[in-house]
């Protein structure tokens, strides 16, 4: 993608962004171009495109499913995620499969007998389509795309066209966000998860999406911006995204975003050469001002408050007993009900009705591993280990995807705090699991870092 390329698709999100705040309604004209626009796209592409086509339709599903919801634009809440199943089986049906992924389709295997659990054990006034349709729609998600993706080869460069597409709608969320609360200082009353600043929805599921978008920004910033009319461009969507991820009070998304960061540029690091190496170095300390100012300028907007938040502190600086927000709590209920249904579970969506009957209180605890657990009992138990090992497995193998820890520690920490609410951790985990390939040395641009080792132990 050449610069003025990327200048464009920049300056027409940042367009979109203050039109659907002009007038909300163009949110469901978005969602139906969307579907549009990458329905016709998978189908026109050369057999050879067709697998990226795939992926940066899922992609851009992913970043703009938070926005649309957040300006309601979804005609179903879970659209999201179906579609990127829609996107997947149309690559499936017309593309071959790299590998055969038996793991996923195993671990797709261990969710029915929850299903049925759940159908033995459903109230009268219970919804049993709805409860499995809303619980399941994130495993199913992050299966499909998990057969599709294992093994799969792709580039670098078309993966980093991928993220791009992820990033794209985060920024007109950004822009949206900026215009529906201009000034955060009005909205800040405690240490609490902040509606206000989140766009009037979900501070977690925003955090989340923005904080995606803090690591493909930065990766941009560090590897795809070889002049400083680009790095400006970059690091300015980067601070600006940043400012709105800290603001929302919710510490999940962000943190991940570090971390993703972090194991991003130390593996990155160890795989260029001395000169890179410099630059990188140079780099590192611009980035690292960057976010010191976006800090301070976070506090400033919050009268000091968000250094509570992030210190487990309430707004009068008291430290809080449970750095959890409550959810220990919720987590311990589901862990118990493991161990009393070790088998098959409680049943798919079962759990929440359980707290309420045993007491008295209607919350999920987002977190995905307890929940898998609790519901599916020890074939929830297999189901995750699968998710969990078989993306080391591939690792231990194949090392040449810069990103991996970064999308690995995205899906396990996303559904450790947010669970599998939104799309991002299915198809992040997908992106895991790419065979990445690089091309020979005098296909790069002059200005790019030369990646090297990339079979070296990492």
């Amino acid at each position: 993608m050449n610069n003025f390329s990327y200048i464009k698709k920049i300056g027409f999100h940042v367009l979109l962004g203050l039109a659907i705040y002009a007038l909300s309604f163009l949110s469901k004209v978005y969602l139906f171009g969307i579907v549009v626009y990458f329905v016709n796209q998978i189908l026109t592409a050369k057999p050879s495109q067709k697998p990226v086509q795939v992926l940066m339709a899922c992609a851009y599903v992913v970043g703009s499913e938070v926005f649309i919801r957040m300006t309601g634009g979804n005609v179903l809440y879970e659209a999201s995620k179906y579609l990127v199943i829609l996107f997947v089986f149309m690559g499936l049906f017309t593309t071959r499969l790299s590998s055969q992924p038996l793991g996923y389709i195993a671990y797709l295997f261990l969710l029915l007998p929850g299903i049925i659990v759940a159908g033995l054990n459903a109230s009268p006034g219970s919804n049993l389509r709805t409860d499995i349709a809303f619980n399941l729609s994130g495993p199913v998600c992050l299966g499909v795309v998990a057969l599709f993706c294992y093994k799969r080869k792709i580039s670098f460069q078309n993966l980093n066209k991928v993220l791009l597409y992820m990033a794209l709608p985060l920024i007109s969320m950004t822009i949206y966000l900026f215009f529906y609360t201009p000034d955060i200082k009005e909205t800040v009353t405690g240490t609490g998860s902040n509606f206000a600043a989140s766009g009037g929805f979900g501070p977690n599921q925003v955090s989340t999406v923005l904080g995606l978008g803090m690591f493909v920004l930065t990766a941009r910033f560090f590897m795809l911006s070889p002049n400083i009319f680009l790095k400006i461009i970059s690091g300015t969507l980067l601070a600006a995204m940043s400012f709105r991820g800290v603001v929302t009070f919710s510490r999940g998304g962000v943190l991940t975003a570090l971390f993703m960061i972090a194991a991003y540029l130390f593996f990155y690091f160890k795989k260029v050469n001395i000169k890179a190496k410099i630059r990188i170095t140079r780099l590192v300390i611009i980035f690292g001002a960057m976010a010191l100012s976006v800090w301070l300028v976070s506090s400033l907007q919050t009268g000091g408050l968000i250094e509570n938040r992030y210190a487990n502190r309430d707004a009068l600086g008291r430290e809080k007993e449970d750095v959890t927000t409550g959810r220990s709590d919720l987590i311990s209920f589901e862990f118990n009900e493991f161990l009393n249904n070790p088998v098959v579970g409680v049943g798919v969506g079962k759990i929440k009705v359980l707290r309420e009957q045993k007491e008295g209180i209607l919350a999920a605890s987002h977190n995905e591993v307890t929940r898998i657990l609790a519901e599916h009992g020890l074939f929830g138990v297999l189901a995750f280990s699968i998710l969990l090992l078989v993306p080391m497995i591939f690792r231990f193998r194949n090392k040449n995807n810069v990103f991996f820890y970064s999308f690995y520690l995205f899906w396990f920490l996303t559904i450790n705090h947010s669970a599998m609410r939104i799309a991002a951790p299915a198809f992040v985990y997908g992106l895991s699991l790419l065979d990445v390939r690089f091309k020979s040395n005098r296909a790069k641009r002059p200005n790019s870092p030369k990646l090297i080792n990339t079979r070296t132990n990492s």
